[in-house]
Formats: structure tokens, C-alpha cells, sequence
């Protein structure tokens, strides 16, 4: 394959002022970097899109650095190698890095880990085999701790993470409760991913609809949301309930979440955790082999809303945050 003299990226142009707006980004033309010793050169095929890249945008202190200004926006990719000076990396082997929202990207091989695709699909290494599958499989086996029998309910049940999660705990024998957005999403997750039970938070009666859904409370939660989906899943929440808190979507853009069951942390003794996937890289081998084997059995389903072209990436990550995915987002650059 030739080597393109330039490819294109988009850089954050401006801190969001609340949602995020296209005005935000800006689409940029670059020449390719020469390679030095230890580099390589990868042609993106996808690009993932997260959540947590709204935190990133902002310039408020947080557990990672701020995005800065007039530079790739940060983002996993998978793709091809082109061109290698270093000897660990061929050109052809597939990998997975951290290359941004770019169609081409040169990494030093620290962030980089070859892929197989063999049995496991490229884009599915972003998703239920990448950082998403890895948050789902951390915040349920080292923070839930849910036993067989035991209820538990999952936030963003459709989504990348939560539907990992969702179907993790089903294998372990637990009843799996989701709460997601809509009939649609509601019925993918109890039809097609085996959830017991989903609950639609947008038909307006989300407390009473999760107490319906959980007639023996909640054991263990896997929150992605914050806000009234927390506050619902707290309300039904039995002794020595676990939380995961992998993710609080419903403050991205700046809004306050109060919790107005605070009182249940004490009465019924919770242990509420927060996390960072990319804090735990000791417990990844061991999480992404586990995965691996389940999505090549089928016991692991997954879905993906796939944004097509690079020039496409600010407005399919708009609509992820409102919630328009269904399934892990990509962009396809390739």
C-alpha cells in the first residue's frame, strides 16, 4: 500500500460552553511525519468514540489531563501498519492505539498491542474487546461482586459498557435489570441480550417501573448515567448493596446531579466506587482474554452505530451524548 503524503484530523478548536457544538471542532489537512527509530506509521480503520471525551474537552481539574487546544482530539483507534521502525511491528499487522480522531497517526509502540482478527472482528477491539468490555468486566467482577441469585441493575443498558455488563452478570446467574432510552433499546436488551428486565426512562414513571422490575431490591449496581437513574437505583437498593460508578453522562455538560436517596449510603450500608479502566492496566490480559473467548463463542452479543468518514466523527459523538447511539460508536475511516 502507497503512503499518502497527507491525511486529515480534527482538532478541538474551542471549550464547549455547555453542549457540544460543532463550532467546537475543526477538520484539518496535514503531511505525514517521517518515522524515527521505534515508530510506526498506522492508517486508522476506526475510531472509537466516548464518553469520557466531553470531560477531556473541558479545562476543569479531572483524573486525566485536559484536551488541549489546536490538537488531535484524543481517541482509540484500530488500523493497519504502513510503515515500521520497529521490529516488533510488521506492515500489516493490525493494531490497537491511541491515535485520536485522525485517518493516520505515527505511535512510539508504548499504547500499541497487535490484534488478531482471526476470530474477533477489528472494530469489536474498540468495543466489547477494547477499553468499553474492560470497564464492564473491572466494575463487575472487582467492585460488584455479584453472586448467582443476587438482582442487579445496570445504567445505559444498551450501551457499550452496560450491555457487557448486563450480559456478564447474566452468565453468572444473576436476575440483570437495565434501565435504557426507549421501547427499542428496551426490547434489544431484554430479546437480544437476555436481560431479565429493562426499564424505559424515558416514559416518565422510571421509580416505579424499577420497583416493579426489582421486587427483591437491587444487590449491586453498574451506574454509567448519574442523576434520577442513580437516585431510582439507590431507593431499591438492599443491605450491603456494591456500586460500580463507571460513568455520570446526565453532568457532562455541566449539570448539577443531586442525590436525593443519600440517606440509603448509611442505612443500608453501600459501598459506592468510583472508577478509572485505564487506572487497573494490571487486571486488562486477564479481562480482554476472558472477553475474547466469549464474543468468539457467542456467548457475548454486541451491536455498533457506525459513523462513516472522519468528517462525520463531531456530530455522531453529539448524538452519543443524547443518547442516538444504539451500541458502541465508531467512526469508519477506512
Amino acid at each position: 500500500m502507497s503512503i499518502p503524503e497527507h491525511y486529515q484530523r480534527i482538532v478541538l478548536a474551542a471549550r464547549p460552553r455547555g453542549a457540544v457544538a460543532p463550532e467546537n471542532f475543526r477538520l484539518e489537512t496535514v503531511p505525514v511525519p517521517a518515522l524515527a527509530d521505534g515508530e510506526v506509521l498506522i492508517r486508522n480503520h476506526y475510531l472509537s468514540l466516548d464518553p469520557y471525551m466531553r470531560g477531556r474537552m473541558s479545562k476543569a481539574a479531572s483524573y486525566a489531563a485536559s484536551q488541549a487546544l489546536d490538537e488531535t482530539m484524543i481517541g482509540g483507534t484500530v488500523g493497519e501498519v504502513l510503515a515500521s521502525r520497529d521490529a516488533f511491528y510488521q506492515v500489516g499487522d493490525f493494531v490497537n492505539g491511541m491515535l485520536g480522531w485522525a485517518e493516520m497517526g505515527v505511535s512510539d509502540g508504548v499504547m500499541l498491542r497487535k490484534l488478531d482478527t482471526t476470530r474477533i472482528p477489528l472494530s469489536a477491539y474498540l468495543g466489547v474487546v477494547g477499553m468499553p468490555g474492560m470497564a464492564a468486566w473491572y466494575g463487575f467482577n472487582q467492585i460488584m461482586e455479584a453472586a448467582a441469585g443476587e438482582t442487579v441493575v445496570v445504567s445505559a443498558a444498551s450501551g457499550a459498557v452496560g450491555s457487557v455488563v448486563g450480559q456478564l452478570a447474566r452468565l453468572r446467574g444473576c436476575r440483570v435489570v437495565g434501565i435504557a432510552g426507549g421501547p427499542e433499546k428496551c426490547d434489544y436488551v431484554v430479546n437480544q441480550l437476555g436481560f431479565d428486565a429493562c426499564v424505559d426512562y424515558k416514559a416518565g414513571n422510571l421509580d416505579a417501573d424499577l420497583a416493579a422490575a426489582t421486587p427483591d431490591g437491587v444487590d449491586a449496581i453498574f451506574e454509567n448515567v448519574g442523576g434520577a437513574c442513580l437516585d431510582a437505583s439507590l431507593a431499591r437498593t438492599n443491605a450491603f448493596a456494591r456500586i460500580a460508578l463507571c460513568g455520570l453522562i446526565a453532568g457532562y455538560n455541566g449539570a448539577d446531579m443531586p442525590i436525593k436517596n443519600s440517606r440509603v449510603l448509611l442505612i443500608n450500608r453501600l459501598t459506592i466506587r468510583g472508577f478509572i479502566i485505564t487506572e487497573h492496566m494490571e487486571y486488562w490480559q486477564q479481562g480482554l482474554q476472558e472477553l475474547a473467548v466469549l464474543v468468539a463463542n457467542r456467548q457475548i452479543k454486541y451491536r455498533e452505530s457506525v459513523a462513516d468518514g472522519l468528517a462525520a466523527a463531531p456530530e455522531a459523538f453529539m448524538g452519543l451524548l443524547q443518547g442516538r447511539n444504539f451500541g458502541k460508536q465508531l467512526v469508519k475511516l477506512i
